[in-house]
């Protein structure tokens, strides 16, 4: 299915795809043991082998489908270093304490993040370019300006209020009522982080599976037999690094977190002038609804790239295309003749407390409900999860500290997820 506003190219796949096709399986049979066995190949898994790996541990990581086919290549690209509840929410359920260390490690992690791209020599046009966070009503820009003005002690970050009249030099567009920049915040091209992570992998010594679906665990003397499509392994050490696309494999796991999908289009390429016109500082940007939109230009400054959730329900990516195309024109009316290249979704995982968890389960490790900031907090908790099996004192994390919530009757498919949709576009529209 086409629509007469795609591309004669168009494609159902995600933009970085391009340029970094996903790599194909290899037919070799799996290893009849390994001391680490991660199961996920994105930023989470990769991350934590690339440290038990290093450390001299024999490691493998499977993947059901491509190496890194999930939300690691899908994703807009957008880092933030930051989580769901703010510092007062935090304070009342923890304590002002573990709020500083909760926020202050998701801070900490971005910084990480940098200085881990340009030490390890990742080519994935990585830039400190700020973002910009766009106030979809008056009362919501006043917040921002409230926000701004009251950062906890401690916390501070360089701020900016941007007012609805100003709003020219951030946005081409009269949609927002203003809004405030976030200068520390950051973007790159996923697919290419990913690439660079499995170089750096394969390169210390990980054994690297796709095309491997695991059916099944279980616990003996020696740890975990896993089974897979492919044969079993026997593994000393587990680590369950699926996030937003975990399954029955792992029960306990696949309760605590909540697939929710997000979706996305590109345009095709526009002249760079017409392209750096709509958002002349080419920041990232979200806005201030609860069913958020979320855009940037493509790193080569050429094309938009939009996304959000436009239906209650999942669906096909092309099927949603025309609602999601819609609400790019509400904001940016003028490229009503501008075609679409690409579209595609990802499972992005949510948790019931609206934070990231790491830790250990029967013995099985895990780290993810990144609740959208996965980029920055899979990578950063992939790594502590590496260092965490090694045994090492720097692996302490604010995020291994806590009960990992699930609900009653929840089994991991999001029943709930409808009617709480409609509910927050009907706050969106009340604010």
């Amino acid at each position: 299915m086409t629509y007469s506003f795609c591309s004669d190219d168009f494609s159902p796949q995600p933009y970085w795809w391009d340029n970094v096709p996903r790599p194909p399986a290899a037919n070799e049979p799996v290893p009849a043991s390994t001391e680490v066995l991660v199961v996920g190949s994105g930023y989470t898994g990769l991350q934590c082998a690339l440290q038990t790996a290093r450390a001299g541990r024999q490691t493998t990581v499977i993947d059901a489908q491509d190496l890194g086919w999930g939300c690691s290549s899908r994703n807009g690209g957008q880092i933030s270093g930051e989580i769901k509840p703010g510092f007062d929410e935090l304070s009342r359920r923890y304590g002002a304490a573990e709020a500083q260390a909760l926020i202050g490690e998701a801070r900490e992690a971005l910084e990480w993040l940098g200085e881990f791209v340009e030490q390890q020599g990742i080519d994935c046009e990585y830039q400190r370019c700020g973002r910009f966070v766009a106030a979809h009503s008056p009362r919501q820009f006043d917040k921002l300006v409230a926000q701004a003005r009251q950062q906890p002690a401690g916390l501070e970050r360089s701020l900016r209020i941007v007012e609805a009249r100003d709003q020219a030099q951030e946005i081409d567009s009269v949609y927002y009522h203003g809004g405030m920049v976030i200068d520390d915040h950051c973007s790159l091209d996923p697919a290419k982080y990913h690439a660079g992570l499995l170089r750096l992998a394969s390169a210390a010594g990980v054994e690297l599976i796709g095309q491997c679906a695991a059916t099944k665990i279980e616990r003996n003397a020696e740890g975990f037999r896993v089974t897979t499509a492919r044969g079993s392994i026997q593994a000393r050490e587990l680590v369950i690094a699926t996030n937003g696309y975990s399954g029955a494999l792992a029960p306990w796991q696949q309760r605590r977190v909540i697939p929710i999908g997000s979706y996305m289009l590109a345009t095709e390429a526009m002249p760079a002038e017409r392209a750096l016109k709509l958002m002349p500082q080419q920041r990232v940007f979200s806005d201030t609804r609860k069913i958020v939109v979320y855009f940037r230009l493509s790193p080569d400054g050429r094309s938009l790239l939009f996304g959000g959730r436009v239906s209650v329900y999942e669906s096909d990516p092309v099927k949603s295309l025309p609602a999601l195309r819609q609400e790019m024109l509400r904001i940016f009316p003028q490229l009503e003749d501008v075609k679409i290249s690409h579209t595609w979704m990802g499972f992005v995982a949510y948790t019931f407390d609206h934070l990231p968890h790491l830790g250990q389960h029967d013995g099985i490790h895990y780290a993810m409900g990144y609740c959208g900031s996965g980029i920055c907090l899979a990578s950063h908790l992939g790594h502590k999860l590496g260092l965490k099996l090694l045994g090492r004192e720097d692996a302490a994390s604010a995020f291994d500290r806590r009960a990992f919530q699930t609900r009653p009757l929840y089994s991991g498919k999001p029943w709930f997820l409808a009617p709480s949709v409609r509910y927050y576009q009907a706050l969106d529209r009340i604010s």
